[in-house]
């Protein structure tokens, strides 16, 4: 019952943040954005020096930042929040506890453990402690599972692990995509546009762990061209960064096939050819920067698939990134690494959203005027 009323609770200040007053959404915009700042450098550099830049930037905030990418900057940091206790909350409703394997151990031991690592009966106490230590001491906390270390030391090292296979995959889904919408939104209703789009709908269609069952069979057991399995090199970067590239560049270009044809056929599209420019010159001079637009705005989503689609795609290549952490955390009801990870993901998740908003406004003059 306690968790419902906090749960409406934090779903209604969300949602309120659409009707705040112009004053109130700056201010805490920028004391938001200087918060983030102040988390990231306590760390390294301690209270006092993680707090002077911390306020050197909310100042800027405040007198630069658009209302717009503020108030994104409240819905964000808030739906950070929510999302900790949602995760605490399904995480408490699932049968079992971190200390269910102490089968020798009585209830006075159990206790024990759970004021030790910090861990009590109710989800919404255990919130609270995770977020006191996550904003009072500017730590993720102690791994339950793995004695004497902290959710940084196991996650941390991952990270780059996870962020260059995303990276790459998300390179290769943006090109891959690009080249064959564009190329099938040029020639509409012919052999290259049936062609792509087909290669488009099987990519679309066959799940990430198929495409990379069927990559290892061919590629490496049978050419052997690339390892099954493990990191190293970057051969075992290229084969899972293809698998999770696929479905989304099929995504890619079936949004980029249909901005070409539209923007193909705009008047300032025959303007540019009256004057006697090339077909080459009206692509990618005119034609491209407007068929790219529903591509920039599916950026965001691909990139939240790209992530947490590498759980599974990590787990079948065994790649030594963040899924392994997630995965292992659930099962053995490591509350610290699973809330650690689902963080981490989701703030990076929020934060290539609002990169890809703003890139928007960029490439759309009208998009620009609203911010």
């Amino acid at each position: 019952m306690v968790e419902t009323l906090v749960l409406l609770a934090f779903l209604g200040l969300i949602v309120s943040t659409l009707w705040w007053p112009r004053p109130v959404v700056r201010a805490v915009g920028a004391a938001f954005v200087g918060g983030l700042v102040f988390l990231a450098f306590r760390g390294p550099l301690g209270v006092l020096g993680a707090a002077l830049p911390a306020l050197g930037v909310a100042g800027l905030a405040a007198w630069g930042l658009p209302q717009r990418v503020l108030k994104r900057v409240c819905f964000m940091v808030l739906s950070l929040v929510l999302l900790v206790f949602v995760t605490t909350w399904l995480m408490y409703s699932v049968p079992g506890n971190p200390f269910a394997s102490e089968k020798q151990a009585n209830e006075q031991v159990r206790a024990a453990l759970r004021a030790k690592y910090g861990v009590p009966e109710s989800a919404t106490e255990f919130f609270v402690l995770y977020m006191g230590r996550v904003l009072g001491e500017g730590t993720l906390g102690p791994s339950l599972k793995s004695q004497g270390r902290t959710v940084e030391e196991l996650i941390f090292p991952a990270f780059p692990v996870s962020m260059s296979l995303g990276i790459l995959a998300l390179t290769i889904a943006v090109g891959l995509g690009l080249f064959l919408g564009v190329r099938a939104g040029l020639k509409p209703n012919s052999w290259s546009d049936s062609g792509s789009m087909a290669v488009a709908m099987v990519g679309i269609s066959i799940p990430n762990f198929v495409i990379g069952a069927l990559a290892i069979l061919n590629f490496s057991l049978l050419l052997g061209w690339f390892p099954v399995a493990g990191w190293g090199g970057y051969q075992h970067l290229i084969l899972p960064a293809i698998t999770l590239a696929l479905p989304y560049a099929a995504y890619i270009a079936r949004l980029a096939r249909g901005g070409t044809i539209e923007v193909m056929q705009q008047d300032f599209i025959r303007t540019a050819r009256a004057k006697g420019l090339s077909e080459r010159a009206v692509v990618l001079k005119h034609a491209l920067k407007g068929a790219i637009l529903p591509v920039v705005s599916f950026l965001g989503p691909a990139t939240a698939g790209i992530l947490t689609g590498s759980f599974v795609v990590e787990t079948l290549f065994t790649i030594p990134g963040m899924g392994q952490w997630f995965v292992k955390g659930a099962i053995n009801r490591d509350y610290s690494v699973v809330l650690g990870c689902a963080l981490l993901y989701c703030a990076l998740i929020t934060m290539f959203n609002l990169l890809v908003d703003m890139a928007y406004a960029l490439l759309d003059p009208r998009v620009r005027e609203e911010l």
